[in-house]
């Protein structure tokens, strides 16, 4: 193998490896998974929007946000409710206590990721995007769905364990 190969793959293996970290510390910090904290952040910012409505704005399916927003109700961090406006709609909201854990939350990687690539010319995020794209198209990565946060998780794992890193509406951990 070629030296520069070794070279380029030990770098894709960090960028994982960061991603995967900055997940397990998340989970560690608040018990929340990122696409978790990502939904309940939406929902705070939003105060009461629709399940479609955050689904489109965090760029995840809405049955994915659906299950998401299940496990936040359950440790009492969103709720749902009928809304004022229509009352055959159904909004979600973040609770005091999801506001409380989202301010003790670590900051995303994606947060981060985004800060520092706003400071890069615009030609260097273009030659940026490009070759991650080539890399997508090199692993066969093309057609995997995938929301704009920086997150992985296991294959595999049970469902409805946020540890795991899978669960059964597709979130990943």
């Amino acid at each position: 193998m070629d030296p520069i190969e070794d070279d380029i793959v030990v770098a894709l293996r960090r960028i994982v490896r960061a991603i995967d970290l900055q997940s397990r510390r998340m989970v560690e910090a608040c018990g929340l998974t990122g696409p978790q904290v990502v939904v309940l952040r939406e929902a705070a910012r939003c105060e009461a929007a629709s399940v479609g409505v955050l689904a489109r704005a965090v760029s995840l399916s809405q049955p994915t946000v659906s299950g998401i927003i299940e496990r936040l109700e359950k440790r009492g961090l969103a709720r749902r409710e009928r809304s004022d406006q229509d009352r055959r709609s159904v909004v979600v909201t973040a609770t005091d206590e999801g506001r409380r854990v989202l301010a003790e939350a670590p900051s995303l990687l994606q947060d981060r990721f985004r800060r520092e690539l706003a400071h890069l010319e615009q030609w260097e995020q273009t030659q940026i995007l490009s070759i991650l794209q080539r890399l997508a198209g090199m692993m066969d990565a093309e057609s995997i769905d995938a929301a704009p946060m920086l997150e992985t998780g296991a294959i595999g794992g049970r469902p409805g364990d946020p540890r795991s890193g899978s669960d059964s509406d597709g979130e990943g951990g």
